[in-house]
């Protein structure tokens, strides 16, 4: 009998995007501008920072173990009752509380190719199987997904929008999908990039059906701002709510986690001058990838899709742009292997991706027609 299951030492782990410091280290170059990650490149709100800052003379006492006051605001805030929400270390930490309460070990779970991959790694941390049904002009195909459902389906894993393409789907399309979904069947709704999405009539916002399977997964690390101190909240039926209380660990978020969610969500100028910049940041893009002739899809999120010819046009341009200092996504692992995702940043930073991205395609062409040399010295 293995010391390690087999279905652990297969897994393949979340590879996270390059860190400013890792490639400083690696290159030592003197500017790095990180667009990978689909970060606020305007950092946290100072209202938030400042509640860390007056939660920390707690720290040496556990934090409230149902997170009662920041659960409390977002009942408010949706207008559901405090038993509809649970919080937790990111929405990822949630997903895996949704998968040890739930799943048993002959069950599967159902999610589209070219999503998000974080629950396919927790999925097969597990040991559970998990099928996918392909993307449908890079779009989430719900009547697909719904054809694939079988005796042993328990979970559906959802994202809208959906990264890393930040294509959606429809209301008209979800309504048609839910009907054709089994009421023990669960769905997964992450919506993580909600903030982005809310102003477009035709975005399904779950929380507006409040139906008993489904429970939807939100964050605070996007338009919020804290991806670094890991909360996310989700909404669901009481009776899903009560079970996953139980499963889920119970000192967590931590304190200045807790402080930092109720401080934010306080500081709704905060928030709505990011969805802005991130607007013009993505309009700024579509205009220069227009000039540039490369192909993207318009997004919902707060970053673009690159389509390119091939993985190795990818490859080529990535270690390009790493080299001038600007770090990208390569989507290989998402099951994209000719695509990268690019987040919107600060207008310098957006200006400076452009620039060091027509000079990585100039000196690409250049060796493609044998007029330049091939190596790894920077397009810069």
């Amino acid at each position: 009998m293995p010391l390690v299951p087999k279905h652990i030492e297969t897994l393949e782990p979340y590879q996270a995007g390059k860190t400013i410091e890792e490639l400083k280290n690696t290159l030592k170059l003197r500017r790095i501008v990180k667009l990978g990650s689909n970060e606020n490149p305007l950092g946290s709100s100072p209202k938030a920072i400042q509640a860390m800052k007056n939660s920390l003379a707690s720290v040496n006492r556990y934090p409230n173990p149902d997170c009662h006051d920041l659960r409390s605001a977002l009942a408010e805030r949706f207008d559901v009752k405090i038993d509809n929400v649970i919080t937790g270390h990111g929405s990822e930490g949630i997903m895996s509380v949704i998968l040890r309460t739930f799943m048993l070990d002959d069950e599967e779970a159902l999610t589209s190719e070219g999503t998000f991959i974080g629950f396919r790694v927790l999925a097969h941390s597990r040991g559970i199987k998990l099928r996918t049904v392909p993307l449908k002009n890079y779009r989430i195909d719900l009547e697909a997904i719904a054809g694939a459902i079988n005796e042993k389906t328990k979970i559906i894993y959802l994202v809208n929008p959906n990264n890393p393409t930040g294509t959606i789907f429809t209301v008209r399309e979800f309504l048609d999908f839910i009907p054709k979904v089994p009421p023990h069947v669960l769905i997964i709704s992450d919506e993580a990039y909600f903030e982005f999405a809310q102003y477009d009539p035709v975005y399904p916002d779950s929380m507006k059906y409040r139906l008993d399977n489904v429970i939807t997964l939100r964050t605070f690390s996007k338009a919020y701002g804290l991806a670094g101190i890991r909360i996310g909240y989700g909404f669901a039926h009481e009776h899903l709510i009560r079970n996953l209380m139980k499963v889920k660990l119970p000192f967590e978020p931590s304190i200045p986690a807790q402080a930092a969610g109720l401080a934010a969500m306080e500081d709704q100028e905060f928030m709505d001058n990011y969805i802005k910049l991130s607007r013009q940041g993505l309009e700024y893009f579509y205009s220069a990838l227009d000039r540039l002739g490369i192909a993207y899809l318009k997004s919902h999120g707060n970053f673009v899709m690159l389509i390119f010819d091939s993985e190795a046009v990818v490859k080529k341009l990535n270690e390009h742009l790493l080299c001038c200092g600007v770090i990208v996504r390569p989507l290989k692992a998402f099951g994209l292997p000719h695509c990268i995702r690019v987040t919107a940043g600060l207008e310098a930073e957006n200006r400076f991706f452009i620039r060091m991205l027509r000079k990585a395609l100039l000196k690409k062409n250049k060796e493609d027609t044998g007029e330049g040399k091939r190596d790894n010295e920077c397009c810069c």
